[in-house]
């Protein structure tokens, strides 16, 4: 089983770039923050926003192809559920 800073660790080889500064909080609480706005898609201008299901299939789909282990993509794919079902 994966720990919550492992996961975090594998969160950011898939989207590098993105600043995920834990800042006192939880592994945990900081990757789901991250996914969070990932499903919100936050990082784009609002006019060119796609809705939540959109960029759920695509984050699924990023995860799906990475070179991340079976583990790190099932524990990353259930992370995304479990936010996207409190987006819904």
């Amino acid at each position: 089983m994966m720990t919550s800073p492992e996961l975090l660790e594998a969160y950011k080889n898939i989207y590098k770039g993105r600043l995920l500064e834990l800042g006192g909080r939880e592994p945990l609480v900081v990757l789901q923050e991250a996914i969070k706005r990932e499903l919100q898609d936050e990082f784009s201008h609002p006019r060119v926003r796609k809705g939540p299901l959109d960029k759920f299939y695509l984050a699924t789909k990023r995860i799906s192809d990475s070179p991340l282990s079976a583990e790190e993509k099932a524990m990353l794919i259930h992370c995304h559920v479990e936010v996207m079902s409190e987006l819904i």
